[in-house]
C-alpha cells in the first residue's frame, strides 16, 4: 500500500517545535492513520537556503509508490506560497506564542477564501480530513477561490452595471 507523504515545516525565524509534536501531543502518524490513510512519511526542515519547494513537491505524490500528501506548516507566508505554487493542500497552524501574532489573521483569511486549511495543534485529524476535502474542491471547475461563486447574478441593466463596477453585494 502506498504511503502518504506529510511535509512539516516550522519556520526559520521563530521555531515552532510544537508543530513537530515534540510537546507530547497527538503525533502525525496517529493523526494520519485516524484520518483514513495507511501510512505517512514525515519530513521536516527548519531552514534550507535553497527553499522548501523541492521538499514540498514530494508531498504532491507521483507514480505508483506515493499517494498525494499534504503540507503542514506554521502560518508563514513564504511556506504558504511555496505550497500553493506546487498545488499541494496545506494545513497552516499558526504559532500562538508569537508576539503580535499575524499568523492567525493570515490563516483565517486564506482559509475563508479556500486556499488553505486553518489547522490547530489540538485537532490534526480534522485538519487532515479538511485537507482532503480541500484537494477535491480545488479540482472542481471553477475553483472555489476563483471569485465566480461570489459574483452577483446580473439582473437587467442595474445588475450588469453593478457587476462591471465591482459591486457584488
Amino acid at each position: 500500500m502506498a504511503s502518504k507523504h506529510c511535509f512539516v515545516t516550522v519556520g526559520a525565524t521563530a521555531s515552532f517545535h510544537e508543530l513537530y509534536g515534540l510537546d507530547g501531543k497527538q503525533t502525525y502518524a496517529s493523526a494520519v492513520a485516524a484520518a483514513g490513510s495507511t501510512g505517512v512519511n514525515i519530513t521536516g526542515f527548519e531552514l534550507d537556503k535553497a527553499g522548501l519547494g523541492r521538499y514540498m513537491r514530494q508531498a504532491k505524490g507521483s507514480g505508483k509508490e506515493a499517494q498525494e500528501g499534504v503540507v503542514i506548516s506554521h502560518a508563514g507566508s513564504g511556506s504558504i506560497l511555496d505550497a500553493l505554487r506546487a498545488q499541494i493542500p496545506i494545513i497552516v497552524v499558526p504559532n500562538s506564542q508569537l508576539l503580535d501574532n499575524h499568523q492567525v489573521e493570515l490563516a483565517e483569511a486564506l482559509a475563508e477564501q479556500e486556499y488553505v486549511v486553518h489547522g490547530r495543534l489540538e485537532d490534526l485529524v480534522k485538519a487532515l480530513q479538511d485537507a482532503e476535502q480541500l484537494r477535491q474542491r480545488q479540482r472542481e471547475w471553477p475553483p472555489p477561490n476563483s471569485g465566480v461563486h461570489r459574483q452577483a447574478k446580473a439582473v437587467g441593466l442595474r445588475g450588469i452595471l453593478d457587476e462591471e463596477m465591482g459591486f457584488l453585494d
